[in-house]
């Protein structure tokens, strides 16, 4: 979203369909399915070498799934993890149960949240929401891959059931959607918080992980710095949107024309979104009001003087 005060990395990290090496306990395979907010394509990670696991194996495409059971061939696929339950990231697993016998762990399901945020507005419509688990994990839980040891690390913000997996060997983290190098990641209510999402980077920043390996794009390599910055940059549009309600803005498509000026539109309904997660935890402190149904179009806002 906004390139204006975090560094990003925009490289590509290599071509769909190919599986890269990336260390030595872990491989990369980026599916074919580019876009506005999935970058060059979903990364699935390959964990372990003799017995490995699957982490995020992404969308249904057909030749995404052959790609990784070709990857796996010859070893034993013990476990499939899913970082959360967004199309680009779940679906893929049904099928390699189906095919592999390896269980799904991970995220649990979908569950919508019925808070009234963005009541109506279909937001939930990118999630899987047929995926099923053969056991959800719960923070701190450990799956044993071989010789290595992942770590589930709950972190829910982008997603309400969003975990990221620590690699132990590696002292690295498989971060999904909650921390990327090439963008800043969409929070959107009513399944996304921005209270959790914030509670979520301080979590990680008291890790002390060398590496992050996120679900689309290039790796962080400077986690505590990256994840500081990504903090700043939170408090900075939180203060742009407190700034925007004392000069008089009062609805969520004004403050996106201003704060969001120069970005493209065709991101600006993730900006009203961002802005509405921000109005929730705002609303929640008690630092500002809605005038009305706390809504992307017509809710209307004041400052709490």
């Amino acid at each position: 979203m906004d390139r204006n005060s975090l560094m990003f990395d925009t490289s590509a990290p290599g071509p769909a369909g190919v599986v890269a090496d990336v260390s030595p306990l872990t491989r990369r395979l980026i599916a074919p399915n580019p876009g506005a907010f999935t970058f060059s394509g979903t990364c699935s990670y390959l964990v372990g070498r003799r017995r490995v696991a699957i982490i995020d194996p992404g969308p249904a495409i057909p030749a995404h799934v052959e790609a990784l059971l070709r990857a796996v061939s010859g070893q034993e696929l013990v476990a499939i993890l899913v970082t959360h339950t967004h199309r680009d990231h779940s679906p893929a697993a049904a099928i390699l149960r189906e095919k592999t016998g390896a269980p799904i762990l991970g995220c649990g399901p979908y569950v919508p949240r019925s808070n009234g945020i963005a009541a109506g507005s279909g937001l939930d419509a990118s999630h899987d929401f047929v995926y099923a688990p053969d056991r959800a994990l719960n923070d701190g839980e450990l799956v044993r891959v071989g010789e290595v040891s992942i770590e589930a690390v709950a972190t829910p913000g982008h997603t309400a059931n969003h975990l990221c997996f620590a690699l132990h060997e590696e002292g690295v983290v498989f971060t999904g959607d909650h921390v990327m190098a090439w963008s800043t990641t969409v929070v959107a209510p009513p399944d996304g918080s921005m209270r959790d999402y914030m509670e979520s980077i301080e979590k990680l920043r008291r890790r002390a992980d060398v590496l992050l390996w996120p679900g689309h794009g290039g790796p962080v390599r400077e986690p505590q710095r990256y994840l500081r910055a990504i903090a700043h940059h939170r408090r900075q549009r939180e203060a742009a949107i407190l700034q925007r309600l004392d000069e008089g803005d009062e609805t969520i498509p004004q403050m996106v024309a201003r704060i969001y000026e120069g970005v493209n539109p065709r991101l600006h309904g993730a900006a009203a979104l961002t802005i509405l997660a921000h109005m929730e935890d705002l609303i929640a402190r008690g630092a500002v009001e809605p005038k009305g149904p706390v809504d992307i179009l017509q809710g209307r806002f004041v400052k709490v003087v």
